[in-house]
């Protein structure tokens, strides 16, 4: 999956350490996209990111995370930069393209970068937030109310019924296979977000969740939980049109996987379809 990195870490840890010129600077701009080297894609389907040098912007950077030791910064702007020989990318057009490492680099800079750009204001009483200088968070100086990162719970649910598995395609957006999904509310847990999300995007009622794993998921800002479990009753389904355009029950054999492998959801229809983790699915027969 996309957190998949081989021997490399990923270390989120807070640092406030200052830049060097020589290291990596992270740019994405108003149209959400980021900067990469032109020369990209050329050298084993790996990114090149600009350096501070580069950018030539340290006064609006802040870290990000390290690496395998490697400082990772953040340029808190989004204001189109021109460096030669880098151009902005749409980085959701290089799922499956680029390297695991290079695309979870991109997602979790992307989630704290659209955090940052979404709380310049405080809430609570309209004054300037600024960077705290020992944890990654947002204060504002005039009422102290402390902002932190914004991490939303979603869940993803593989619905099994029998020998089938409930399909859905967004009416918008993603165009390939999906598994049910959705966000998770105040006051619920998320066994009940399973229940409720299958019930309101197919009409659908089920039994006997079971968590199966969990996935960060930048692009959205979310925390993905997937589970599965069994479908309680006929199966009858009753699509919302308004969000799918496509729900059915699919077979193993006619399942067709998403295009690239770095999706919670992609993982778990391949576990339904090529029996992988056996064990998972046969815990709903000894229920």
């Amino acid at each position: 999956m996309l957190q998949d990195i081989g021997s490399s870490k990923l270390d989120i840890s807070y640092n406030d350490r200052k830049p060097d010129t020589s290291d990596v600077v992270i740019c994405f701009d108003s149209e959400e996209r980021v900067m990469v080297s032109e020369k990209s894609m050329s050298q084993d389907n790996r990114l090149i990111f600009p350096n501070i040098n580069e950018v030539n912007n340290v006064e609006e950077v802040t870290f990000l995370f390290t690496v395998d030791e490697t400082p990772y910064y953040l340029l808190l702007s989004e204001e189109k930069k021109n460096v030669t020989g880098f151009s902005y990318q749409d980085f959701r057009r290089l799922r499956g393209v680029v390297r695991n490492l290079d695309l979870f680099i991109v997602f979790t800079a992307y989630h704290l970068w659209r955090w940052y750009m979404d709380n310049r204001i405080c809430g609570r009483c309209g004054s300037r937030l600024i960077r705290k200088n020992d944890e990654r968070a947002l204060i504002c100086k005039e009422c102290k109310n402390t902002v932190y990162p914004r991490i939303n719970p979603a869940v993803i649910v593989g619905v099994i019924n029998d020998d089938k598995i409930l399909i859905t395609r967004y009416r918008t957006g993603y165009a390939h296979n999906a598994l049910v999904a959705g966000f998770t509310e105040i006051g619920e847990t998320l066994e009940q977000t399973v229940a409720r999300e299958v019930m309101e995007e197919t009409g659908v009622k089920v039994k006997n969740i079971r968590y199966y794993k969990s996935q960060p998921w930048g692009m959205a800002q979310d925390i993905l939980m997937g589970f599965f479990c069994e479908v309680d009753g006929d199966g009858e389904i009753h699509m919302d049109e308004n969000e799918l355009k496509y729900a059915e029950w699919v077979t193993r054999d006619d399942l067709e996987l998403q295009p690239s492998d770095i999706s919670l959801t992609n993982e778990m229809m391949k576990v339904f379809k090529f029996g992988v983790n056996n064990e998972i699915l046969a815990k709903f027969n000894d229920l």
